[in-house]
């Protein structure tokens, strides 16, 4: 699925559109169509409970509404092994699924302690394993 960038992703001004690639249930890939960028995106849901208040500002921007299908990931910054992958909890890429457009949404650090730019995966796949 093809969506337009609506507000500049920080460090890649220059990429107007993006497709969106299911991997499985946990990964996408997101890969500019302007250029050879990717990013491997992960599912936030499936590791720890995530909320925030989506600011207005976004909200008009991506023309969501209360009945739109919005789709919010994160970056994944993968590493070999798997568990040195980190995850950018603190600036969630959202799509609005009904309208293609998408933006990236730096959230404020004030109102989210618990959410950072770079958390490894392994402290979330620690957490699993000792719920199982």
């Amino acid at each position: 699925m093809v969506f337009r960038v609506v507000s500049p992703i920080p460090g890649f001004a220059h990429i107007q559109s993006m497709e969106l690639t299911k991997i499985d249930d946990f990964f996408m890939r997101l890969k500019s169509l302007d250029d050879e960028t990717s990013f491997t995106l992960a599912n936030p849901f499936m590791l720890r409970e995530y909320t925030y208040d989506l600011p207005q500002y976004y909200k008009d921007l991506l023309e969501i509404s209360q009945d739109s299908a919005v789709l919010s990931l994160v970056i994944m910054i993968v590493s070999t092994p798997i568990e040195s992958s980190t995850l950018n909890f603190i600036a969630p890429l959202i799509f609005n699924v009904d309208n293609k457009t998408m933006a990236q949404v730096l959230l404020d650090q004030e109102k989210h302690p618990d959410y950072g730019l770079m958390e490894p995966i392994s402290n979330f796949l620690e957490k699993e394993a000792n719920e199982a």
